[in-house]
């Protein structure tokens, strides 16, 4: 199975953009990737396809917005710059769709909504409404109400639990990496890309992990984990490089490359969630 074959035969797809694909050089939000995502999300519904995107970036258009925050490093700055930025930056994911005559919706959630089933089904429900009436749901952390106990703490996570929560056919994480290497590329030339991963545990043994990037909460461990829950649910995940231009339209046609974890076919989980 190829990310071109699997993109083809998804129709539920949820989408995780990371800070760094987000971000320009020098911090602010970069608005002309939004704008060209939102031209390929629309090919894709246009093509039959349903989209969610699970959004980084708050913080980020925080301090976009409030240059004098950034040298701030309380918690309760920083979650207060969160919900100024969330703002900042669900306007800027407005004004991107609007030019394709797409609405959008905001889910902000923290890893209690996930384990309450009340919640669950309310959100579950709400995603499903919103998707079936052409509505794009913007889903991110609510980082000013979540604490240690309560965070799910990344983004990567938090889009293998919408994947998992709306029964999807496949998650794409967009990060500033092209996919999973036997070794950091940036500081070993040799480095290999690995293009399909069938068995995790077995790739955990052949790679070495690297720390969290510049922007963001996550980094190569977190996106192994996404790719853990969401096989486990029979859900297939690609990682590839989010800040190249029409990523996703040149994933689906072949012509970018970045590593597809495979979905266990074995898994009963999907087959119970769509019951």
């Amino acid at each position: 199975m190829t990310i071109q074959e699997t993109i083809s035969k998804a129709k539920k797809i949820v989408i995780k953009i990371g800070s760094n694909t987000l971000a320009n050089s020098d911090g602010s939000v970069n608005k002309v990737f939004m704008e060209q995502l939102a031209f390929q999300c629309k090919n894709f519904i246009d093509n039959g396809k349903q989209i969610i995107l699970v959004s980084s970036g708050a913080q980020v258009s925080g301090l976009s917005t409030i240059n004098g925050w950034a040298h701030k490093k309380d918690v309760h700055y920083r979650q207060a710059l969160c919900a100024i930025g969330q703002v900042e930056l669900m306007g800027k994911w407005r004004d991107a769709f609007a030019k394709q005559n797409l609405h959008v919706a905001q889910l902000l959630l923290t890893k209690d909504d996930f384990e309450n089933d009340h919640r669950t089904l309310n959100i579950r429900n709400t995603m499903f409404t919103l998707v079936d009436e052409n509505v794009i749901p913007i889903i991110n952390e609510n980082d000013s109400v979540s604490f240690d106990e309560i965070r799910i703490g990344d983004n990567d996570n938090l889009s293998a639990l919408t994947a998992n929560l709306w029964s999807a056919d496949l998650l794409i994480l967009f990060s500033d990496i092209e996919g999973i290497y036997t070794d950091n590329p940036k500081t070993n030339a040799n480095a290999q890309l690995i293009e399909c991963v069938e068995n995790i545990s077995e790739l955990r043994s052949k790679i070495k992990i690297g720390s969290t990037n510049s922007f963001g909460t996550g980094g190569i461990e977190t996106k192994i984990q996404a790719a853990e829950k969401t096989t486990a649910y029979g859900i297939s995940m690609i990682l590839a490089d989010g800040g190249k231009d029409n990523a996703l339209q040149n994933l689906a046609e072949g012509k970018q490359r970045g590593t597809l974890f495979l979905a266990d076919e074995t898994s009963l989980f999907k087959e119970i969630t769509k019951a």
